[in-house]
């Protein structure tokens, strides 16, 4: 009988099966773990890029850069895959033939960084509480 129940609960095909292991755990459990964090946001740089512009209405490179004491090449790489995430949006000009690159924080990247925060305030508590 048992194994009855566990056959009519299983995905009936394999791309079902595959597309429930897909399914983020958050969607699977009301209560979040660790390892729902946000990849994107989570990287120490990231988390430091997206912290310092939420309290700027704008940074350029060399401020983040000093900001943050990191190389140019981290910065960067940092940088593309928060705004590949639609976290940060870079914008380039030149001022006086010089280049200049301002980075800001988008909405969905304040959104981001606000249930990240969250999240992490809930494990603080569940850990504290013991």
């Amino acid at each position: 009988m048992a194994r009855r129940a566990a056959a009519r609960t299983a995905p009936a095909t394999a791309a079902e099966a595959a597309a429930a292991v897909a399914m983020p755990a958050r969607k699977r459990s009301r209560r979040k773990t660790p390892v729902d964090l946000d990849r994107v946001i989570h990287e120490r740089v990231r988390l430091g890029i997206v912290s310092a512009l939420a309290s700027a209405r704008s940074l350029s490179f060399n401020e983040l850069k000093d900001l943050l004491d990191i190389t140019d090449g981290n910065l960067s790489v940092h940088a593309r895959r928060l705004e590949d995430a639609g976290f940060v949006a870079c914008d380039k000009a030149f001022v006086d033939r010089v280049p200049r690159t301002e980075f800001r924080l988008t909405a969905a990247g304040r959104k981001a960084l606000d249930e990240y925060l969250g999240h992490m305030e809930a494990l603080i508590r569940r850990v504290r509480e013991g």
